[in-house]
């Protein structure tokens, strides 16, 4: 960070602590001095989303870690929120199970690059157990298996300017995660589930699993991976279509 002013020293200060004594606006000047502004904090509750968004990044950016469970845990029922894209473009992909699926990846990249299903399967890949946590009660364990995300940007070459990665998928709910989250070690692209393919209902051919945040942010049926340094452009300029309906952007818990 510039100024010298370490993350330590941020840590200390708190943004939290920033609302409480000196006030609000202190505390959105701090958010804003080191770049932890939400892209949805222009709405009606806007300072909180910056202070809940800003003061997790400082204190998890890189070295939280979601709970990862046992496979005893695993839950016996997977709950399915949603039916899988009525359009031509994705029946036609499922009808064919997936053989001509690309996933596009561009943007602030220098090598964008189309991956097939078994391009991804060839990359280095990790398995994980993890809660997959639904503010509507579609909650439950599951082990996922995929690629990194991390991997995919180092093969794709992210550029320096990148700050969010926005993924769409073929239905309506598109959506982003900062670098940091999309650099996170849990943070997957994920083609099975329970030891198996990924089921359609659950986001085939790939799917986001971003398991440490609410689970709809672990957005289904991939079609593009973008990588951008300004979501003011991007569809709403809010980051997702979630606040659109009425959810955070930032669902970090």
């Amino acid at each position: 960070m510039s100024g010298g002013i370490t993350r330590r020293t941020m840590l200390r200060a708190g943004l939290g602590a920033a609302a409480g004594i000196s006030g609000l606006a202190v505390a959105g000047e701090l958010a804003r001095r080191y770049g932890l502004i939400p892209p949805d904090h222009g709405g009606l509750y806007g300072i909180g989303e910056t202070l809940t968004y800003g003061t997790q990044r400082v204190l998890m950016a890189t070295h939280s870690m979601a709970r990862e469970f046992s496979r005893r845990e695993i839950s016996r029922v997977a709950p399915v929120n949603g039916d899988p894209p009525e359009s031509d473009e994705y029946q036609r992909l499922l009808a064919r199970e997936f053989s001509a699926w690309r996933l596009v990846v561009d943007g602030l990249v220098t090598k964008p690059a189309s991956f097939s299903l078994q391009d991804l399967q060839r990359l280095p890949s990790r398995s994980q157990i993890t809660h997959q946590a639904c503010e509507e009660g579609w909650s439950f364990i599951a082990e996922w298996t995929g690629v990194p995300l991390a991997t995919l940007l180092d093969v794709v070459w992210t550029k320096p300017a990148a700050r969010w990665v926005v993924f769409y998928p073929y239905d309506e709910s598109w959506d982003s995660i900062d670098i940091a989250e999309a650099r996170h070690p849990q943070t997957l692209l994920a083609y099975g589930m329970n030891g198996g393919d990924l089921p359609a209902a659950h986001g085939a051919p790939l799917r986001l699993r971003v398991p440490r945040q609410l689970g709809y942010k672990s957005i289904k049926y991939l079609s593009r991976i973008t990588l951008v340094d300004s979501l003011d452009q991007v569809e709403n300029g809010k980051g997702s279509f979630s606040p659109d309906i009425g959810y955070s952007w930032y669902a970090g818990i």
